[in-house]
Formats: C-alpha cells, structure tokens, sequence
C-alpha cells in the first residue's frame, strides 16, 4: 500500500489579495461596536454579528484568557536641521540610549540633533543596524521619564497613516486595551481592544470567568516572513508571564467541562507556549519563540477571538493552525466580500 505524504507548507499557501480599502484606519466606536465573523469549526458555519453580542456565544463556566500587557507611547515625529518630516520608533531603551527605527533613514546623518514633538525631546543617531533600525540617544530639558510619557505617541503599525500633525490622545487612549496593567509592549494585543467595561460587566455577570497572562508584544511582531516554506521560519522571541491563578483556572475549567478561549493571538502563544498534557497550563515566564501554524496547532485553547491579520504573516498561520487552512482561505475570502475592516483597528473574528 503506498502512503500519501503530507506536501511541505509554503509561504505562497496563507496568501491572499486584500483591498486596501478594507485596512482599517480609525477603530470602531464605541469598542464593541466592531463587527465580529463568527466561524464553527465543526460545521463550517460563518455568523455575522457585534463584538457586544459576544455573550450569546459563550456560556457559563467558560474562561476568557486576556492579555494585560500595556503599550507604551514610543512613537515620536519630529523634524531634521534641514526641515525635513522625521519619525522614530524606540523598541528598547535604557535611560538616554535607545535602539530602534528611525525614517526616512536613507537621509538619516550620525550625530545630527533632531528636534522631536516640538522640541520636547532631542535624538542624536548613532550607529546604523540596518533596516532602517538604529542605535540612538533621547534627551529632554527636563525629566526624560515623565516627557517621553508626556508626548511620546502610540506605536502604531505602519499601515495606520499618521503623519504627526493629528493630536497623538486618541490613538493613545484608543491603541490600549481598558484593562492594560504591565507596561513593556511596542504594539497592542489588538484582539482586546474590543472589549469595554459594560462588555465585560456583562460577561461576568453571565458566569464567564476571566484570567490574565502577560506576553510583551515586540518588533518581531512587525517582522515578515523571508522563508518559502514554513518550517524554515524562525519565530522572534516575546518576553511573557502566566501566572499561577492563570494555570489553576484553566485547570479548574477543564475539571468543569468549560471552554478555554484566548483573546487574540498573543494570549494563544502564551498558553501554548505553558501546555501541558491534558490540555492543561503550568504557571511560568521567560521568553516564547513558539510558531503556531497548520504542522504545529494550538493544542490547549477551545476557541479564539482575534482580529484579521495580514497575509502571509505568522498571524494568519497561527488561525490556519487552528481552524485549517483552506477553512481559512475560504472565511478570509468571505471577510473581504462582505466588507469586514482587517488589522489592528478592524473587525473580529470568533472561532468556535
């Protein structure tokens, strides 16, 4: 008997064509506003629904598992000696010495002072990285803790326009999830801007607990995919945390017969990088290099909700490892005929 073998995954299988009218440039509002595909695995089933309507998909004793990292403001405009529009984007810093991206950085000169949201802040380029990315220093007249927190902007990804002129509160405000606790991210768990108070005051009061883990959203987040077949990929690292109650709730869930059910990918890594057998979670930190993709699925959560991602990217790999490949291709391409809003400020999508 001759068996099949299973066909190498390519990076050209998780692509797909998206208008560009359907990258979201503002959120919805209020934040449960947006508008949620609801897809069931077992029969296929695509629902259109809200955010708000979330509850009628859930039930008593099911877990939702959120991620409470905050953004921090790292985004600044400014300008060069010469006039010139400069923007910068600090992914890690240690008092006044900076790394991260700075643009245009083809005219980027060394040691040129830059003149940073209307003078606040100074950066001196040091050494180029490449990319794009460099080694830089960040002053203040003043404090430089409370400045940066001050006029330092929300980091938005590069495919939400802005272009410095636009007063920098509402993205801050709207670019953080209402229950954001443990600063370190440069890009927002995008699956948990949806939910505000009254939606989770009304999930709680149906009997749908809730637990917290903290993964670090970094710059690999931003990062694509240069590898044709997949399993050359190498998954960038993310500093995480899942608590002890975190892992006991799971348990306790499973004992139960409740369902596991992440909000947004960044909470499906974290789980996943914690399994246990069983389908349960043990309680640790450190740094999460797991791919999540249709050779490697998740094995703990039950459901997910999350936002939709861009083509072939890590993202979109992490859905096809839930729900299957060509369920997904099939959704996405369903997604776009009725108009939904993709990426970070755009709609949702409940798996069951």
């Amino acid at each position: 008997m001759q068996l099949s073998v299973a066909r190498a995954l390519n990076l050209s299988d998780f692509r797909f064509d998206l208008p560009p009218e359907l990258i979201a440039d503002q959120p919805a509002e209020p934040r449960d506003a947006a508008r949620m595909l609801v897809y069931e695995r077992k029969t296929g089933e695509c629902l259109h629904e809200r955010v708000r309507d979330l509850g009628q998909f859930l039930r008593p004793g099911d877990l939702l598992v959120f991620n409470d990292t905050r953004v921090l403001p790292v985004r600044l405009f400014g300008k060069r000696p010469s006039g010139g529009k400069v923007e910068a984007l600090i992914l890690e810093r240690n008092g006044e010495e900076c790394r991260g991206y700075v643009r245009p950085a083809r005219k980027v000169r060394p040691n040129e002072d830059l003149s940073m949201e209307g003078g606040q802040l100074q950066l001196i380029p040091g050494e180029s990285l490449g990319g794009g990315m460099f080694r830089f220093r960040l002053r203040a007249a003043g404090d430089l803790e409370s400045t940066l927190a001050s006029c330092g902007r929300a980091p938005l990804p590069p495919y939400i326009k802005r272009d410095g002129s636009e007063d920098p509160g509402p993205d801050r405000e709207r670019y953080q999830t209402v229950f954001a606790r443990v600063p370190g991210a440069v890009a927002a768990p995008t699956a948990g801007l949806h939910f505000a108070e009254d939606l989770l005051d009304n999930l709680e009061r149906q009997g749908i607990a809730r637990a917290w883990v903290t993964l670090h959203v970094g710059e690999g987040t931003f990062a694509p995919v240069r590898c044709d077949r997949i399993a050359e990929h190498v998954m960038h690292s993310e500093e995480y945390s899942l608590p002890l109650a975190t892992a006991q709730a799971v348990a306790e869930t499973r004992r139960k017969g409740g369902r596991v059910i992440a909000v947004g990918t960044t909470s499906a890594r974290t789980l996943e990088t914690c399994a246990l057998d069983g389908r349960i979670v043990e309680a640790r930190s450190g740094r999460s290099e797991i791919f999540l993709h249709p050779d490697n699925p998740p094995k703990v959560i039950d459901a997910l909700l999350t936002n939709f991602h861009l083509p072939e990217s890590t993202l979109f790999m992490l859905v096809c490892g839930f729900a299957g490949l060509q369920e997904m291709q099939a959704t996405y391409g369903l997604a776009i005929a009725e108009g939904y809003r993709f990426y970070s400020y755009g709609d949702a999508m409940l798996i069951l």
